[in-house]
Order: C-alpha cells, then structure tokens, then sequence
C-alpha cells in the first residue's frame, strides 16, 4: 500500500496552497551519497579507516606472517564498513525528506525528518548568491540573507553553508543540474526584485490613490 509521508501537504514541498500568482518553477532534493560526503565527511571517515586498517597490519607484520597480520585488520575493516553505511543512511533519509522548491517569487526548503519545518526566503530577502559545481554537475548554491533575517545554523544544517555561524546562510546542497537550477534562480530574482509593487496611500482629501514603487 502506499503510503506518503508527506500527504498533508496541499502542494508536495510547501506547507500551504500558491497564490493565484506564484507558480512553482523548479523541484529537487538532495543527492544522498554526494550529500554524505559534503555534509557529513563521508570520505574522511574512510580515509581514517583505511590508515588505521593500514597501520593495524602493519604493526602485527612486525610480529606475525603477513597472511595472519591482515586478519587483525579484519575488525577495523568491519567497523569502518557499518560507520559509512550509518553516515549514508543519515544522508539517506535527510535526502529524501528535503524538497527544495523555485516560485517566481521565493527559494523554499522543506527539511528536516523527524521534525519537518519549511523555510520560506523570497527573493527580496536575498542579497547574492553563491554558486559551487562540480563535475558531476551536482553542486550548491548558497543564498546570502539581507536584512534582518536570521536563521539558526543547527536547526537549518545541513542545508547551510559549513561554518557560517553567525548569519547563516542556507543552501540547496548537494543537487543535480545546479548550474541550470542556479539560472533559474537568478532569472526568476530578476524579475521579482525589478518588479514594480502598488501601494494605495490617502490623499489629503480621504480618497484613495495609487503610487508605484520599486
């Protein structure tokens, strides 16, 4: 049977129905494996075990036939394997609870598995952007916050920009297609920030009127 974890939402990724004038123009998540490495130091973590599988083997060959010495490092090979699969499981299942979403007016973020928050960041609250590709095409791209948006960096990790702590900056990390995805982003910015908004303000005789600005 099938069964979606996310069958409250009124649209996949967004906690409530668009305005009749947004439409969404682009939807990904996360890549687990490249997240893991990105995210959670999955190719240090095997470096460290392969070194210390190294030098386990190395220091028994010094006492031991070589056959018998590479079986002592058996056990460091065992925990080295169930400590990648635990840090790819975490990426996993981070991976699939993450939606992140492009309207023509805001970057949108639904993370997080056990707790499920969604971050809105509409495009005139972003003053730059930053992006980084790789060449598998996968890749992040990082908004700088302006104003006085203020997110917390260990609830929002780790769809952060690694140690900026102080203002954090969120990120579509780990993505296919970024440098696409990123054109998308600053074409639709563009256009939102360029766009004039109406105001009504009162004249000096009650009426209503009709200002533009910027």
């Amino acid at each position: 049977m099938h069964h979606d974890d996310f069958k409250f939402e009124p649209v996949h990724g967004l906690p409530e129905a668009l305005p009749e004038d947004e439409h969404i123009l682009w939807q990904g998540a996360p890549n687990p494996m490249r997240l893991a490495k990105d995210a959670w130091g999955l190719n240090w973590i095997i470096g460290y075990f392969v070194l210390l599988t190294a030098w386990r083997v190395g220091a028994s060959s010094a006492s031991v036939p070589l056959t018998e010495a590479m079986f002592h490092g058996v056990p460091f090979v065992i925990a080295g394997a169930l400590a990648v699969l635990i840090i790819y499981g975490i990426a996993y299942v981070q991976a699939r609870s993450t939606v992140y979403t492009l309207t023509n007016k805001r970057a949108a973020m639904r993370i997080g598995a056990a707790l499920t928050m969604t971050l809105n960041l509409p495009y005139v609250c972003i003053g730059n952007a930053q992006l980084g590709v790789r060449k598998s095409g996968l890749g992040t791209l990082t908004f700088e916050m302006i104003g006085d948006t203020r997110l917390s960096y260990l609830m929002t990790w780790p769809h952060v920009r690694p140690w900026y702590m102080s203002k954090t900056q969120p990120a579509f990390r780990a993505i296919p297609d970024v440098a696409r995805v990123a054109q998308i982003f600053a074409d639709a910015a563009e256009t939102r920030v360029n766009q004039p908004q109406v105001a009504r303000i009162d004249t000096d005789h009650g009426a209503q009127g009709a200002v533009a600005a910027e």
